[in-house]
């Protein structure tokens, strides 16, 4: 599928999802969020991992300012309600999801890199929430995510006082949990995908859907919750190929990621 808004290349197993908005430094107008969440509630059969990636210097710079304007109670509501669905197509979706990050991720940038499962940053990334100087509030679901990732003192700092983290420091905060050289974040995502992708699928829907849930839920509750998670999961045809290689000494050695 190609259009002036998104892009996607299905390779091997791998799809490759591509906001095609570089004259506007990809930035998130409703239609490129309408795009992403059809994309992310389609997936072909085939597909086991996703990589989402933005034309040109810059990831996302944060809500389209051509589409800013005056809404009522209701409609400003309705227009964050319709934000969250199209994220959580993606972080609710039944395949994990790697961004590839570049530039700028701004705004609503970052809330879209906040609802990937893994986040690769190259060192020109700079990330920021620029809405609290704007009169503005984050309505893309940033104030569930981010804290999750680095703490709401962070967050609280960002929007207050208008801080802006590169990449080196931004992945020692926790905005991302690769760093690369420069130009070389989406070799990384699509390389980390490939091997997401030779999971077994329930393991992977187990670990984007049921433990985000789990560490939300009381201790006893998410213990309950693992152990149905951990007996669908390695009920499953491809698990037991899996477990069978690793016994037989077919799979790979575990090695430390660099």
């Amino acid at each position: 599928m190609t259009s002036d808004l998104l892009s996607t290349e299905i390779q091997r197993a791998v799809l490759v999802v591509r906001m095609t908005r570089a004259q506007k430094r990809n930035a998130l107008s409703d239609g490129l969020m309408l795009a992403l969440r059809n994309c992310f509630e389609n997936l072909p059969e085939q597909v086991r991992a996703a990589v989402i990636v933005g034309d040109g210097e810059h990831f996302c710079a944060g809500l389209d300012l051509a589409e800013l304007r005056e809404r009522d109670a209701a409609q400003g509501m309705h227009h964050s309600r319709m934000w969250h669905t199209a994220l959580d197509a993606i972080a609710r979706g039944p395949v994990p999801v790697v961004a590839a990050l570049q530039g700028a991720v701004v705004g609503g940038g970052l809330e879209l890199a906040c609802a990937c499962h893994l986040r690769v940053a190259d060192e020109t990334t700079f990330y920021a929430l620029p809405e609290g100087s704007r009169g503005i509030f984050v309505g893309g679901g940033g104030s569930v995510r981010l804290p999750r990732l680095i703490g709401v003192a962070r967050m609280t700092d960002m929007m207050l006082t208008g801080r802006v983290y590169g990449a080196a420091e931004g992945e020692r905060a926790g905005f991302a949990q690769y760093l690369v050289a420069a130009g070389t974040a989406q070799t990384k995502a699509i390389e980390l995908a490939e091997r997401i992708a030779q999971n077994a699928p329930l393991t992977n829907f187990a670990l984007v859907q049921a433990l985000p849930r789990i560490v939300e839920q009381a201790a006893d509750h998410g213990l309950f919750t693992e152990s149905l998670m951990a007996a669908i999961a390695q009920s499953s045809a491809e698990a037991k190929s899996l477990l069978h290689a690793f016994l037989e000494g077919r799979s790979a050695r575990l090695r430390e990621e660099g």
